[in-house]
């Protein structure tokens, strides 16, 4: 067995200075990124909606969402502090299927991972400069974290990721808030297992080199609900899931509590609709605890321009290609209903 090199090594100055921001647009990102700390830090009490498509598997139709979102969060901008997801990298459960930007430019296209780097950088920097907004990726590859942690404001941690050591150990010397998703089986002890480690200083190999991070206070859980022995989902926003969340928290020694509820996954079973009213149960049952008031206040949001979901030969513009999502005009009324009742 053996691996077959398909490009020179990697430059990674000369990676970054692909679509480098301007030093206006890093002023903005430092305005957006302290106002975001604040957030998860307690500080704000701000719901903090991490939304978008599944995938951004299409350059333009990502920017006329993107677009349409700024303009939304101005409306709202007093309750709610909006970073849209532009997920470049899909993890696929047997690595078969559309992998992302990152691997396939076009969906029906061949891989090319040189070219795909250019392209989400592109993408996150499209989104600084065109709309003002900033981002939100998922390190599906520790290693790649270089390649984009300039231009990001938010790093998610996958339920298929969660448990590997590299992930925690990364997530530990990231500078951005890091949501922890839950394992795909919804165990909550490896989740704060995974939580503790990303808090603390960690040594370890890491491209290349023996590095020491410094610790990720601003790391926090992600519930998507998970699925049993019998592939069956296992919702974990329900009130009573809420309050074993909390008192796990309040059990260890962790920095910074914070909690978001992802709507899609294993919470809704991909039924894309009842994010709705996943998001109004959330809201309601904060009502009933003062923790959960103060430390649930985040929302991973699956949306795009058109409801639903389309094959990847779909022609359909702004419809995603892998899980479904909610459709504009549903998010724009969730949204305002968050802000509502928030």
């Amino acid at each position: 067995m053996s691996f077959k090199a398909l490009s020179e090594p990697i430059n990674f100055e000369q990676v970054k200075a692909l679509s480098k921001l301007t030093p206006e647009q890093e002023q903005l990102k430092a305005i957006r990124d302290q106002e975001l700390k604040e957030i998860i830090e307690g500080k704000s009490k701000k719901i903090l909606l991490i939304i978008g498509p599944c995938s951004a598997h299409n350059e333009e139709a990502v920017m006329e969402y993107v677009t349409r979102l700024a303009k939304l969060q101005e409306k709202v901008q007093d309750k709610i502090f909006m970073v849209p997801r532009i997920y470049t990298n899909k993890p696929r459960t047997n690595g078969d299927g559309y992998k992302g930007l990152l691997h396939q430019q076009n969906p029906e296209g061949k891989s090319n991972l040189i070219k795909g780097i250019a392209a989400v950088r592109s993408l996150h920097n499209r989104v600084i400069s065109e709309t003002g907004l900033t981002t939100a990726d998922e390190m599906l590859y520790p290693e790649n974290l270089e390649f984009v942690q300039d231009l990001v404001s938010y790093i998610a941690v996958g339920a298929r990721s969660v448990e590997d050591q590299q992930h925690r150990f990364v997530a530990s010397g990231i500078d951005q808030p890091t949501g922890l998703k839950n394992p795909t089986s919804g165990n909550l002890k490896v989740l704060f297992n995974s939580l503790y480690a990303a808090q603390q200083k960690q040594e370890f190999i890491f491209n290349g080199l023996e590095v020491e991070s410094s610790s990720n206070p601003l790391a926090h859980v992600v519930l998507r609900g998970g699925l049993n022995e019998y592939g069956e989902n296992i919702p974990n926003y329900h009130y009573e899931d809420l309050v074993k969340v909390v008192d796990l928290y309040k059990a260890g020694k962790y920095q910074n509590p914070f909690i978001v509820v992802d709507t899609n996954h294993d919470n809704s079973g991909k039924k894309h609709t009842e994010q709705i009213r996943i998001v109004q149960e959330t809201l309601i049952n904060r009502t009933w605890n003062t923790d959960m008031k103060n430390w649930v206040r985040g929302f991973m949001i699956e949306s795009f321009l058109e409801s639903g979901r389309q094959e990847a030969d779909g022609k359909i513009f702004g419809k995603s290609i892998t899980d479904p999502c909610l459709g504009w005009e549903e998010t724009e009324e969730l949204v305002k209903y968050i802000a509502e009742h928030a």
